[in-house]
């Protein structure tokens, strides 16, 4: 019998928790469908590629584990194919902690938090860091954007999975709320002209 997809989270260990504690049977009723999705889907693409920030965990290979936050403008984190998401890796502070530890242990996990729409979406799978490949680097690297590259990672989905917003607070990118006072403030004084045109017609 096929493993349910969400049995990349849902180990003997956990199962045995959710049965205690009294959630496994509902969980039984989605593995019995074959898990969580395993493909990108138009939404969860659509989703990416409004993307500007995630996290990325791995482990050592003795299961240390890192979490690394990855930031760009929006779709940096690139939709490759039905199951190929990929993104440039910046130069940075030279610890190389993401890079060690999938040269050893290729399990990753990526989490994207939407502050502004209260969602996140957690997707598991296997990456891989991939140099010198300039075809590949022209695909996913942000056009006009300033940082420098380093090297490239393609992340291979296994499975990925939604939450509720319950308790996520919700948050605006700042350049987000700026443009939307400057849209207020034009509308604003497009009023005021109105208002002081119609005076002077009154009087």
């Amino acid at each position: 019998m096929t493993r349910p997809s969400s049995d990349v989270a849902f180990t003997p260990a956990v199962k045995a928790i959710q049965d205690a504690r009294g959630s496994r049977g509902g969980y039984a009723k989605m593995e019995a469908k074959g898990g969580w999705r395993t493909a990108i889907t138009p939404d969860l693409a659509g989703f990416l590629a409004e993307v500007r920030s995630f996290y990325l965990a791995t482990s050592s290979a003795d299961g240390q584990p890192y979490i690394q936050h990855r930031g760009g403008p929006p779709g940096f984190l690139r939709v490759l194919g039905e199951h190929t998401l990929g993104f440039a890796d910046y130069k940075g502070n030279r610890q190389y902690i993401t890079t060690g530890n999938l040269s050893e242990n290729t399990k990753a996990f990526i989490f994207v938090m939407d502050y502004a729409q209260r969602r996140r979406v957690k997707l598991w799978g296997r990456a891989r860091v991939v140099e010198g490949d300039d075809a590949l680097l022209a695909r996913l690297w942000p056009e006009g954007y300033d940082a420098r590259p380093e090297q490239m990672i393609l992340f291979e989905l296994e499975a990925w999975d939604t939450n509720c917003p319950q308790h996520i607070p919700q948050m605006f990118h700042a350049e987000d709320v700026a443009r939307t006072v400057t849209q207020f403030q034009a509308r604003i004084r497009e009023l005021e002209a109105e208002v002081a045109a119609l005076k002077g017609a009154g009087a």
